[in-house]
């Protein structure tokens, strides 16, 4: 992501508590989900967004982001009843996984799927399986969502609900700075990464971590 005009902008450090959104029946079924599938968190998803609330209810958030998926808002909605700010971003949904969203995968769509990330993993960001977004079209909608946040926020602490694919791109995009690197940041429901903003380049302090989730296992 390109740094604006740094003598317009207020370059105050950022800290970033990033999530997937907590487990749906979806996910349990291994249906594809993207940004066409607007599912409820099912009873363990739940679950997961209560500890989560247990475990960081204390931290001073100054703002919550989360996409326009509900699953999403779901997720965080405790921490929203507790009073924080919130924002719904288009930008910060799931990728549109085309002609596969809201379908029991087949076999020839598990190979369709095991082969478009292939060809991402090799550089070739800008393809995408029919009729859906490639990672390039998703990190150009996630770039104003982000801009918006450690430029012209004044907070300094936030929490972004999103999506597995989704959390891949933005993590390549913002951290590596390159999109074909996206399979190596793994993403379980409900997992924290935790990031730091220093102005100028972001630095991941904790990865995929689910230790709040320890009574669940």
């Amino acid at each position: 992501m390109r740094v604006p005009n740094k003598n317009k902008l207020n370059l105050v450090s950022k800290k970033i508590y990033l999530i997937r959104h907590g487990q749906t029946d979806y996910n349990k079924k291994g249906i594809v989900q993207g940004n066409k599938v607007d599912s409820d968190l099912n009873a363990v998803g739940k679950q997961q967004a209560s500890l989560f609330f247990d475990a960081y209810k204390h931290i001073p958030f100054d703002k919550i982001y989360t996409s326009k998926l509900k699953r999403t808002h779901q997720s965080v909605q405790a921490f929203i009843e507790a009073g924080i700010p919130s924002e719904s971003f288009e930008g910060l949904n799931e990728i549109s996984w085309g002609d596969m969203d809201g379908v029991q995968a087949s076999y020839h769509d598990t190979e369709a799927y095991k082969d478009i990330v292939k060809r991402w993993s090799a550089g070739e960001v800008d393809t995408s399986l029919h009729n859906g977004e490639s990672p390039l079209q998703v990190w150009k909608r996630q770039e104003p969502v982000l801009k918006k946040l450690l430029f012209e926020e004044p907070g300094k602490t936030f929490l972004v609900c999103m999506h597995g694919r989704a959390i891949r791109v933005l993590l390549a995009g913002l951290v590596l700075k390159d999109l074909s690197t996206m399979e190596s940041f793994m993403h379980d429901n409900l997992s924290l990464y935790i990031l730091n903003f220093d102005g100028e380049n972001s630095h991941i302090e904790l990865s995929n971590d689910t230790s709040h989730l320890q009574s669940l296992r």
